[in-house]
């Protein structure tokens, strides 16, 4: 085994050696608590309906998606050197930042910071990059159509690694090991062109990050055995989350947004969290399609590799930007949520419980007055929202 392929086998061991020890933590659930005696194994009555939106919320894990505009993607070779990039400070200007130093894996590939260090200080939470390849647009904003795209910003970015495209060409060049790397990675020496070299370094960075995926969770195994009709089997998920999963499926209309098996439409909305920042507003998803189209390297530009037959940039060619999306920030999966805390696109919530009391309490009055509401204050119980919480946790263990 070479040193770039036990450096993607040994990132996924953090990442697997910190999930296994957070789970054990979270079996400790309240209901178990010294004292307390377990419900016995019980499965709630699910009609029909509710057992069909249940079974759509997989498989786990999915089928990888491929991205046509990324010739490194699914490379080993590329994703070994993808992944030694991602922990090598030599990327940033000073050589003292890496991709790690905000996306740890052993905090689900976040930082546990409320709002990221650097670009966007005092703005937004450091979204974690597990599944990231499952994503039709990255970023909070969704400024990129493609995960390489939105590897590039950090590096090139003034508050971030400070590099630039020569700059960062030319260290690569003139570091034999990263010279090594991009040889190996794409069969031939870096090329002249300092942009083709950057984006190609970034494209290999992608493809590693393709390959971060959640493991499966105790709500999976509970799926699972309901798709199969396996009773005994779903009656072994906690009672507590079954009732909270019935209010997610029901009253709480949780499902409109966090849908299929991420949990996740992968679209943006107004939940009514305050966009307010030091010094002005976050525009969100206005400002993010603004970027997304003036980008030289969005997938209508020279650098996807599929070019015109990448079926893609169907989304990019058509997107509309219109005064609705101000304050829109993208709907984030709920897998894993319990590592990645805090929340929302400005990591104003602590915790999960925390999450589930802002719906619960939702003042309405700061929700876009155009468009179709779906969001409503669902008034929950403090039984009706331990519930919720119960289930949401049971999607991290």
């Amino acid at each position: 085994m070479n040193r770039l392929a036990q450096v993607v086998r040994a990132a996924r061991a953090r990442w697997a050696l910190s999930i296994g020890a957070a789970a054990l933590s979270l079996l400790a659930l309240p209901s178990m608590a010294a004292g307390t005696t377990a419900e016995p194994p019980a499965l709630l009555d699910f009609s029909a309906t509710e057992r069909a939106q249940i079974v759509a919320h997989g498989p786990w894990p999915p089928q990888p998606r491929t991205d046509a505009s990324n010739r490194a993607m699914g490379q080993a070779a590329a994703q070994a050197w993808g992944a030694s990039l991602f922990f090598d400070t030599r990327l940033s200007a000073n050589q003292q930042l890496s991709c790690a130093s905000c996306h740890q894996p052993n905090r689900a590939f976040q930082d546990g910071l409320a709002t990221a260090v650097g670009r966007t200080a005092g703005q937004r939470n450091t979204p974690g990059l597990l599944d990231v390849a499952q994503w039709r647009w990255l970023g909070w904003d969704g400024a990129h159509d493609s995960l390489w795209s939105a590897s590039l910003t950090p590096l090139l970015s003034d508050g971030e690694m400070q590099q630039t495209v020569p700059g960062l060409a030319e260290r690569v060049r003139r570091t034999p090991e990263l010279a090594a790397g991009y040889r190996e990675a794409f069969g031939q020496s870096p090329p002249a062109d300092n942009t083709t070299l950057v984006v190609n370094l970034a494209k290999a960075l992608a493809a590693y990050q393709a390959t971060l995926a959640s493991p499966r969770s105790a709500f999976d195994a509970f799926r699972d055995a309901l798709a199969s009709g396996n009773s005994a089997r779903a009656a072994r998920y906690p009672m507590a989350a079954q009732r909270g999963l019935r209010i997610f499926l029901g009253e709480g209309r949780c499902t409109v947004c966090h849908a299929g098996p991420l949990f996740s439409n992968g679209e943006f909305g107004d939940i009514g969290v305050p966009f307010f920042v030091p010094g002005g507003v976050d525009p969100g998803r206005y400002r993010g399609l603004q970027q997304l189209l003036a980008s030289p390297y969005n997938r209508l530009g020279t650098f996807n590799d599929a070019g015109a037959t990448d079926a893609g940039a169907v989304g990019t060619r058509h997107v509309i930007l219109e005064p609705r999306h101000f304050g829109e920030f993208r709907v984030p999966s709920l897998r894993q949520l319990a590592h990645t805390a805090p929340f929302m696109h400005n990591g104003s919530l602590p915790s999960i419980e925390a999450v589930v009391q802002h719906y619960s309490q939702l003042n309405e009055d700061r929700l876009h007055a155009d468009g179709e509401r779906i969001l409503r204050r669902l008034n929950l119980s403090d039984e009706q929202a331990a519930d919720l919480a119960a289930f949401l946790r049971s999607l991290s263990e």
